[in-house]
C-alpha cells in the first residue's frame, strides 16, 4: 500500500458501485490504481460491505451437510461482525 491513499479508499460505493443491470461493478479508474486490492479489500470489511457480503450469502444454496455446516459458520461470522460497533472495523 502507498503511503498517499486516496479520498476513495475503503467507500463502497465508490470503488464497487451499483451498476444499470443491478450488479456491483468494479470502477475501471480503480483497475491502474495501485491500492485497489487494500482498497477492495478494505471496502468490503466496512459495515456496508459486510452487510452486502450477507445477503450473497443469503441467496447462495448450500448443498450437503458440510456445505451447509460452513455456511452456518460464515453466517455466524459476518452476524458477529456486523454486531460490532463502527469505529472498530478491524476483525480480530
Amino acid at each position: 500500500m502507498t503511503g498517499h491513499q486516496k479520498d476513495c479508499f475503503g467507500v463502497l460505493d465508490k470503488v464497487f458501485p451499483m451498476g444499470d443491470r443491478g450488479l456491483r461493478e468494479i470502477v475501471p479508474d480503480c483497475l491502474d490504481c495501485p491500492d485497489r486490492v487494500d482498497c477492495l479489500k478494505a471496502s468490503l470489511d466496512t459495515q456496508e460491505g459486510l452487510a452486502f457480503k450477507s445477503r450473497i450469502m443469503e441467496r447462495s444454496p448450500a448443498h450437503g451437510f458440510m456445505n451447509r455446516l460452513k455456511r452456518w459458520s460464515d453466517r455466524k461470522e459476518l452476524s458477529m461482525r456486523l454486531k460490532k460497533p463502527r469505529g472498530n472495523t478491524k476483525w480480530q
